[in-house]
């Protein structure tokens, strides 16, 4: 099959929608399908062998620490050229909606799928007002697809009632070797730790942005002295929390990559998500598949990969006592324990060969319905 792929971000940038698409589109390499990358110009023209085709990008004040392609009429040029089986439109909102007009214009079988859920960044933003808008521009981009996926039940139910018809879910993938408790480094911990005695430690790994609620953790240090925490990632509100945890035990290491990612899941005692703007949270099975148990803000699809009290403990948002509560946790470890080990085997149902058939046959299911369509339209 010939497939490309127009997505909004890629590697090397960090999150959710590159870590899914960079592992997934080795595996269908591997497969033999021929694939065609296009994303805003970071500085790459290879990923693995795959070719990816850099557009022009542009900075917004809101979320300048990342570039954003604009759309063009190039990918219109690139998708003639290149002649795909099937066009997917990786979270349709700026440059990828010249994927998904072309797609249309050329007769091209279209996947589109929803990644990102910015109608709720506008709440964090104080925006509110411009959701409805906000809601049908991305209903108009996603209605033009044969067949729409997103990436967890509570969002489908939610694209649903958008009256965006979206099929199916994408299953989760995690890479089940490099997220793994053996990286637990006792060194690392030590160092996070501050060389204390009796210290727990708690770990995040995500963009540092507003809509991810990390400020309502730096209550945790007025409550307790026996807890460290160490923020991984990086993003346009860093000097922000900096400044708002400067005098707590907490370690800002930004972003971090390969083994030094993998250590910094594994050496921790718990894993803290607080945001709730999250379509799914990949770092969460992440975690889970590192041995951790995780403390994570109640919402639907959280609640979709955590199982309380088995797997995780959830506590509601933005109230402090919930949080503390959650946290009480920690001061037993046997528990802890019992429930990291039913974390990681919770995550070992779930690879990245599992994810990419699913994806795989959403293509041909949109190839099918788009030969439908044209047969219907031909009488």
């Amino acid at each position: 099959m010939r497939i490309m792929i127009v997505t909004e971000t890629f590697v090397p940038a960090t999150d959710g929608i590159c870590t899914r698409l960079a592992n997934m589109i080795k595996i269908m390499k591997k497969q033999e399908h021929e694939l065609l990358i296009i994303s805003p110009d970071l500085g790459i023209d290879d990923y693995c062998g795959i070719p990816v085709i850099g557009m022009d990008t542009i900075s917004f004040p809101l979320y300048g620490s990342r570039p954003w392609g604009m759309p063009s009429r190039k990918i219109k040029q690139i998708m003639t050229e290149f002649n795909p089986d099937v066009v997917h439109a990786v979270n349709p909102f700026l440059m990828v909606t010249s994927a998904v007009h072309y797609a249309k214009k050329l007769n091209i079988p279209l996947l589109a799928s929803y990644h990102t859920h910015l109608p709720d960044y506008l709440d964090h933003y104080r925006m509110p007002l411009l959701k409805p808008i906000l809601w049908e521009y991305i209903a108009h981009w996603h209605r033009m697809a044969d067949v729409n996926i997103t990436v967890s039940e509570t969002l489908r139910n939610e694209l649903l009632v958008q009256e965006i018809p979206t099929l199916g879910v994408l299953p989760r993938g995690i890479d089940l070797e490099a997220r793994h408790p053996n990286f637990f480094d006792e060194k690392l911990y030590q160092s996070l730790t501050f060389n204390l005695d009796n210290q727990h430690l708690l770990v995040y790994v995500g963009r540092l942005a507003q809509e991810k609620g990390l400020e309502q953790l730096r209550v945790i240090f007025e409550h307790r002295t026996d807890i460290c925490l160490v923020i991984v990632g990086d993003g346009p509100e860093r000097e922000n929390l900096e400044t708002l945890f400067e005098g707590t035990k907490t370690s800002f290491v930004g972003f971090q990559h390969g083994e030094a990612l993998s250590k910094y899941f594994a050496t921790a005692d718990g894993f803290i998500f607080p945001s709730i703007s999250e379509t799914f949270g990949l770092s969460i099975s992440e975690a889970m598949a590192s041995g951790l148990p995780v403390f994570a803000a109640e919402n639907g699809p959280t609640l979709e990969q955590i199982k309380p009290g088995e797997t995780g403990f959830i506590f509601e948002a933005d109230n402090e006592m919930s949080l503390m509560k959650s946290l009480d946790y920690l001061d037993h470890p046997i528990l802890l324990k019992k429930i990291g080990l039913q974390a990681r085997r919770e995550a070992e149902q779930f690879s990245w060969e599992r994810a990419t058939r699913s994806l795989l046959d959403y293509y041909e299911t949109a190839i099918l319905v788009h030969e439908k369509v044209s047969e219907q339209k031909a009488y």
